[in-house]
């Protein structure tokens, strides 16, 4: 079907600790409890909510990564990993072992990303 296939095992392995990266990562964010509830100190309380929310968008990225992992294993059963899902073109073996959930060529994410 394509040109190119990828080492099964490989990408297994790199999918693999990539997951076992982020979801480590995910269950160290611990939700930052709120300081003293009764502080009328205005800072301490904004410090508190920033903090929070920092906290909560990272996990957020986290779960957007996992899932991220997910499609990467779709893809490699069906046997479409390491093809961009974009143009249909391979992706390098450098830039999976870089970013094993990579969907696209470095040039096609940059566009997409609007970065060119």
């Amino acid at each position: 079907m394509y040109a190119r296939r990828v080492d099964s095992e490989r990408a297994r392995e790199l999918l693999a600790r990539e997951q076992e990266r982020i979801s480590r990562n995910l269950r160290g964010r611990v939700p930052q409890q709120s300081g003293d509830p009764t502080t009328t100190d205005a800072a301490d309380r904004a410090s508190d909510v920033f903090g929070a929310e920092l906290d909560e968008g990272l996990a957020d990225d986290l779960r957007a990564d996992l899932a991220a992992v997910a499609r990467a294993e779709a893809r490699l059963a069906a046997g479409t990993y390491g093809v961009s899902i974009e143009s249909g073109e391979p992706i390098p073996d450098e830039r999976l072992e870089a970013v094993p959930t990579a969907e696209r060529t470095a040039e096609e994410q940059a566009r997409y990303e609007g970065e060119v």
